[in-house]
């Protein structure tokens, strides 16, 4: 047994020179991808409501922590892609904090949000198109988009006073206006109805005469002045002046 330790031992002893003399070679660590999207940091809003769940983790399966309105601002922390989209980890303030998809928000910083935002404007309908122009115009006032959208605006508004006009004049009658002693136009004009377009700083005008609301044409206004050798100020002037028209109509009596 004695024999068999003693050449191993020997064995050791001759290799320990050899092993020091190695240089050290430290093990190669896996480097963390470092690069920073350049979508951290920027500011957005929320405008496509479909799309705008608030979740926990970035899945179109993870729990949901709420659904941000239309015109809430966020600021973006994070990126990641799961499940064939892209997400951001946002701070929607006062209190909010978790991952929507990015399709939802809009903003200045990340190229064809603009037009995609134009394009969206066109293709909703009822009031959610109304409230989805007026982001268009607040985040992107100078845009190249903007003159047919002010026309669109404009005439979508007069066909929202059609309908402002059917509803007041059958919900407000003629005997309650008449025994407080107030002014029947004051009636119309404090038109509950009115409010949701208020809070967008969208004006309707009304004439006492036929009872009828009209938009007061503020974007076709915009179309003659700002944009007056664009193709849409000639319809833009047509539709003023057909409302200086409604305006001075008086019915007979």
């Amino acid at each position: 047994m004695r024999k068999l330790i003693l050449p191993i031992l020997l064995l050791g002893i001759s290799l320990t020179p050899a092993l020091a003399q190695r240089p050290f070679v430290p093990v190669a660590k896996p480097r963390a991808n470092v690069a920073k999207s350049p979508e951290i940091g920027q500011t957005a809003f929320v405008v496509d409501e479909t799309l705008s769940v608030l979740r926990e983790t970035p899945s179109l399966y993870a729990a949901a922590i709420q659904r941000m309105h239309r015109g809430r601002k966020i600021q973006i922390l994070g990126v990641a892609e799961a499940d064939g989209v892209k997400f951001y980890k946002v701070t929607a303030p006062p209190a909010s904090f978790g991952w929507v998809q990015a399709d939802a928000v809009f903003g200045k910083f990340r190229p064809g949000d603009e037009e995609r935002l134009a394009k969206l404007v066109q293709a909703t309908n009822g009031f959610d198109q109304i409230e989805i122009a007026c982001q268009f115009f607040e985040m992107y006032p100078e845009s190249k988009f903007k003159p047919p959208l002010l026309l669109l605006f404009g005439d979508l508004l007069e066909e929202v006073a059609l309908k402002l006009t059917k509803d007041a004049n059958s919900k407000l009658t003629r005997a309650e206006m008449a025994a407080t002693g107030a002014p029947l136009h004051s009636y119309f004009l404090n038109y509950v109805s009115l409010d949701r377009y208020r809070r967008l700083g969208i004006t309707f005008v009304f004439n006492s005469s036929s009872k009828q609301f009209h938009y007061n044409g503020a974007s076709w206004k915009e179309l003659t002045t700002k944009y007056a050798d664009s193709a849409e100020a000639a319809e833009a002037k047509n539709r003023l002046d057909t409302l200086k028209t409604k305006m001075s109509t008086t019915l007979a009596n």
